[in-house]
């Protein structure tokens, strides 16, 4: 099973700024990709960012100049650097992994998990 846990998230005036962490762990053989994704209320949930592994980065056009996603190697993590913060960024952020795991039986197999998603809060 694979565990993916969010952090970092918070209530900033606009204009300011916040970083999100994201860290997977469990039976992960090899990522695909991380990505952020958020949701406000009564919204769908919108990617934000994503890495793909030996790929590109990839933005939504909403936040391009202004957040930055990068990804620790050795840990399974990624981040989220937020800067210019806009009262429409207020949403829960979600982290999603995607990979190969190693099941208990020894076989691989394709996962994609989610956290539990963390508040940011843009407001003064």
């Amino acid at each position: 099973q694979i565990q993916v846990v969010e952090s970092g998230g918070g209530l900033v005036q606009p204009g300011g700024s916040l970083r999100l962490s994201c860290a997977a762990s469990g039976n992960i053989f090899r990522l695909y990709g991380m990505a952020w994704y958020r949701q406000a209320p009564g919204k769908q949930r919108d990617l934000v960012a994503e890495i793909i592994i030996n790929g590109p980065t990839n933005y939504a056009d909403s936040v391009k100049g202004r957040f930055t996603i990068s990804r620790d190697n050795n840990e399974n993590s990624v981040f989220l650097q937020m800067s210019s913060l806009k009262p429409e960024d207020t949403a829960v952020y979600y982290c999603n992994v995607r990979g190969i795991m190693t099941m208990r039986s020894g076989a691989r197999g394709d996962f994609g998990s989610w956290g539990l998603g963390t508040q940011v809060t843009v407001s003064s």
